[in-house]
């Protein structure tokens, strides 16, 4: 900081014994501190871009990661997986989830691992699927994850049980393919007869 002497010379505090006033220190580690964060935050920013290689397509093309794409994938994962439980397809269903995969049924334990997952599949199965529809209703997510969440619709047994209710998918790549990793659901309510 600069001041006039009386004979119209500038003199910095310091030619004159004064020390840097406190608001001024504070200023001083202010603008360092803020250049450092901008500095370190343009640094993140920066890694975290160069972090997000192109994904691979099937095809072997690479682009880069498309939400909207990939949630067209999804519901047509959703279709094959809904139409397997009416045509009675277990393999395809088992197979659509990830090795570790968790299922959360509606009032009972969860099912860990494709295999113990199979026996549920074969349990709904026999009971009689005769319509399933799934309707996504938000779908989220980044390259490792996507959620599905939605609605369904299905009919099962001889009585025709109508049940209708939510889902959640959570979809991970395995091999190359999205599949379910996590799956849970409930009903909106008791399940009725269908009319």
């Amino acid at each position: 900081m600069w001041l006039r002497h009386r004979t119209g010379l500038p003199l910095s505090l310091h030619s004159l014994g004064l020390t840097t006033p406190p608001l001024a220190r504070c200023m001083k580690y202010f603008l360092a501190a803020s250049l450092a964060f901008t500095l370190i935050a343009a640094g993140i920013v920066g890694c975290n871009d160069a972090k997000s290689p192109p994904t691979s397509t099937a095809k072997g093309t690479s682009m880069k990661f498309d939400l909207a794409e990939l949630r067209k994938v999804i519901e047509e994962n959703n279709a094959r997986f809904t139409k397997a439980h009416v045509t009675g397809d277990a393999s395809l269903i088992d197979n659509m989830f990830t090795q570790d995969a968790k299922v959360l049924p509606p009032e009972s334990e969860p099912v860990v691992g494709r295999s113990a997952i199979a026996k549920l599949t074969a349990d709904y199965i026999a009971s009689g699927v005769t319509e399933f529809r799934e309707e996504t209703t938000d779908f989220y997510g980044n390259e490792e994850l996507l959620i599905d969440q939605g609605n369904y619709v299905m009919v099962y047994g001889k009585e025709k049980i109508l049940e209708k209710g939510k889902y959640v998918n959570v979809w991970r790549k395995e091999d190359g393919t999205w599949k379910i990793y996590s799956n849970i659901w409930n009903t909106n309510a008791p399940a009725a007869p269908a009319k």
